[in-house]
């Protein structure tokens, strides 16, 4: 077996989803919107060009996207899912071990052979088969494939596939050189700055610099990403990270409020739901909770009125996970769950849609394109929110012969 890591990275991947179903977009600046359509989440290449930043809000931003014919999209949860997991199918075809890093990235095992072909064809298949564009690239460490995978996407000759072994040693030298030290995986936005006093500014310089010294200054884990740049593999996926849709450690259900919410049945209502959507992740992937909190939030940019707090976002949260079916305890300090109940629920909300059977206080379900959302005048807005073409039979694209 080719020693190494193949990793694939989508390129701008909701903006490359909402070209799918809608070619007209191809080749014009698109951003995607946060919930609420707060602020700019995802931008194709042609919006980075323009100088649009991630994170700036919409309402800033609004006149300027008129001026410059920029397509906006509300988050379309639901497609993005759909198109990752099919995304996810093709590349099973062609390699093996596949880790789901996130909704748009995953690392794969190296081909046996002619890596850099197959790579090619791969990416080639999730293209055609799919319609979102990926970047391939294959190195001996995780940490080398990512930074090779940021080269490759600004680099239009690498045809979107590149291979660290393939390379002449004097150009990876240039890749390093030219990669600051803050976009190297595993450094953070806290390490970056103290990296950069101290004169490793970039990524080739954190290499050769002495290992002893950062892990007793910075801990284990950047000592270990010293090592991957120098080729040696040893950086593992994080326990916490979501892998293929499992959450090992926690659960969270977290949303902003489409208007505040100012009264306890409100906030009553909120928790409802959300803890309906954790429980359902939980049960899903086959977990039981120990514990279980709640918490909800004001806005930080709006003042509260005088009479009251007005709550701008809420989550609930289930920690301490364990494996159902291992699960230990003492007698009578089993779990109850009511399998009838919840399976019942299950089947009716997968068969219908979310939101179509639950369990208490959470408020009435929606109507029309809201049907699989809670009607309350809180729930997410969605304004500009594409169909979502492979989860909904009436939102399903159409194609016409001509």
């Amino acid at each position: 077996m080719t020693r190494g890591f193949v990793l694939a990275d989508a390129d701008s991947f909701y903006a490359s989803c909402e070209r799918v179903f809608d070619p007209g977009l191809a080749g014009r600046p698109v951003v995607v919107l946060s919930n609420n359509d707060g602020c700019v989440v995802a931008r194709s290449r042609e919006a980075k060009n323009l100088g649009i930043q991630e994170g700036v809000p919409w309402f800033k931003l609004r006149e300027f996207a008129r001026m410059h014919g920029v397509t906006a999209r509300s988050s379309n949860y639901e497609l993005y899912a759909s198109l990752s997991a099919r995304m996810m199918r093709v590349m099973d075809q062609w390699l093996p071990g596949r880790v789901a890093y996130s909704i748009d990235e995953c690392f794969l095992d190296p081909p046996a052979r002619d890596p850099d072909r197959t790579l090619r064809l791969m990416r080639h298949a999730v293209l055609k088969g799919v319609g979102v564009p990926v970047t391939v690239t294959m190195a001996p460490t995780r940490t080398l494939a990512k930074l090779l995978s940021h080269w490759a996407k600004h680099t239009p000759d690498t045809g979107g596939a590149a291979v660290w072994d393939d390379l002449d040693p004097t150009l990876r030298e240039t890749i390093m050189r030219s990669t600051p030290v803050g976009d190297v995986w595993g450094v953070g936005r806290r390490n970056a700055p103290r990296l950069t006093a101290m004169g490793l500014t970039d990524a080739m310089r954190l290499r050769d610099a002495d290992q002893t010294a950062i892990r007793r200054r910075f801990g284990v884990n950047l000592a270990r990403t010293v090592l991957e740049l120098r080729g040696v593999p040893c950086v593992e996926l994080a326990g916490g990270d979501a892998v293929d849709g499992r959450r090992e450690h926690m659960i969270v259900y977290s949303r902003m409020f489409g208007r505040p919410v100012t009264d306890t049945d409100g906030l009553r209502a909120v928790a409802g739901v959300h803890a309906q959507h954790a429980a359902v992740r939980l049960r899903r992937q086959g977990s039981l909770a120990r514990l279980v909190g709640a918490w909800a939030a004001t806005s930080p940019y709006k003042a509260d009125c005088p009479t009251g707090l007005r709550w701008a976002r809420a989550a609930v949260i289930l920690t301490d996970l364990t494996d159902r079916d291992t699960f230990m305890t003492l007698p009578g300090l089993e779990p109850r769950l009511d399998e009838g109940l919840a399976d019942a629920i299950d089947r009716i909300n997968h068969r219908y849609g979310a939101m179509h059977a639950g369990i208490g206080y959470a408020g009435l379900r929606g109507a029309g394109r809201d049907d699989t959302d809670t009607g309350a005048d809180w729930r997410m807005r969605r304004t500009m929110l594409s169909p979502r073409a492979t989860t909904r039979w009436d939102e399903i694209a159409i194609a016409r012969a001509t």
